[in-house]
Parts: C-alpha cells; structure tokens; sequence
C-alpha cells in the first residue's frame, strides 16, 4: 500500500530513474511519491511529484497525460506564495501544451511563466523559458519575434555560458540589418 511507502525514498527513486532515462519507472515512482505526501497531508510535495511525473510523461512520450498531471499544480504553488515553482509548473504545462500542438495556449503559458520568473530575478530558468516561447513562435511562422524573444531572454543572464554567449552575438547580427536606416 502506498501510504506505508516512505515518499522521500520513492522522490528519491524517481529522481534516479529519470536520470537513467527510465521515464515510465521516473513517473511510476513520482505517482506514488505524490500519493504518499498527500496521505501525510504534504500538499506542496505532492504538487512536485505530479510536476516531476509530468516531466518523465512528457520524455516518455504521452503528453495528454502530462498535461492532466500537471494542471491545477501552478495554482498550490501560487497560494502557497512559491512563484518559482508556480513559474516551473506553468511552464511545465505549456511543454505538454507545445508537444499537443496547442500553440497559442503554449506561448500564452510560456510567457506567463517568464514574467514570473523575470519578477522574482531567475534570469537563468526564465531564458530557458523564453527559448521554448521563441520555438513556438517559429512553428507559428513568427520568425522575427522568435528572435525578439530569445534576445530578451537572454539579454539579463549574468553568467551567459558559452553557446548563450554564441547566441547572444548572433541575435546581434539580423537586428543590426533592421536597425539600419
């Protein structure tokens, strides 16, 4: 029975398996997790679980689920006053959105969560945000703002690592044309 399980372990176990790639055990192993902390009344460490779930559904391959584990999560974390881990599940439902090919509803999430994280000062998980936002913008045929997106999300990283910092001269390079007169 699951609430006999130790949750921390099966968090734990999780982890470990997401990290082998065994996405279908990771997600197992977050379901009974999150069943656990919530028979303990840890509701905040369930959302997590069911965060984490959704990540290894979506790498394994079944993103309608995903999207339903996912949904609701972004609201415990906001009443809990946790804007970070409200912005992670947000944009946790904007990838199943993305991978539905629910566009609009992904950039819509996807820019949700990157005004959170710009509010609270994660620069570094809000330019991975706005690199997902500035993907479906280009499968959306809005090359330029693809590019407007990924610049601006990468304009207050303090520690570019070297392919951000690639990217960053880059981007320089079409806007130089469009600001020429």
């Amino acid at each position: 029975m699951i609430k006999n399980k130790n949750p921390n372990k099966l968090e734990k176990d999780g982890k470990a398996a997401f990290k082998k790639g065994n996405f279908v055990d990771a997600q197992n192993l977050f379901h009974d997790a999150e069943q656990s902390y919530l028979a303990i009344g840890e509701n905040l460490a369930a959302a997590e679980m069911a965060n984490n779930r959704s990540v290894a559904l979506l790498q394994a391959g079944d993103a309608i689920t995903a999207l339903e584990v996912v949904d609701g999560t972004d609201e415990i974390f906001a009443e809990a006053g946790d804007r970070r881990r409200q912005a992670l599940a947000i944009g946790n439902k904007a990838a199943a959105l993305e991978e539905l090919e629910s566009l609009e509803e992904a950039a819509e999430a996807y820019e949700t969560s990157a005004d959170l994280l710009k509010e609270i000062g994660e620069s570094d998980l809000r330019a991975s945000v706005m690199q997902s936002l500035s993907a479906v913008q280009i499968k959306q045929g809005l090359q330029l703002q693809a590019l407007a997106t990924m610049q601006s999300g990468l304009e207050n990283v303090k520690h570019p690592n070297p392919k951000q910092r690639v990217v960053k001269k880059l981007l320089q390079i079409p806007f130089s044309f469009l600001n020429r007169k």
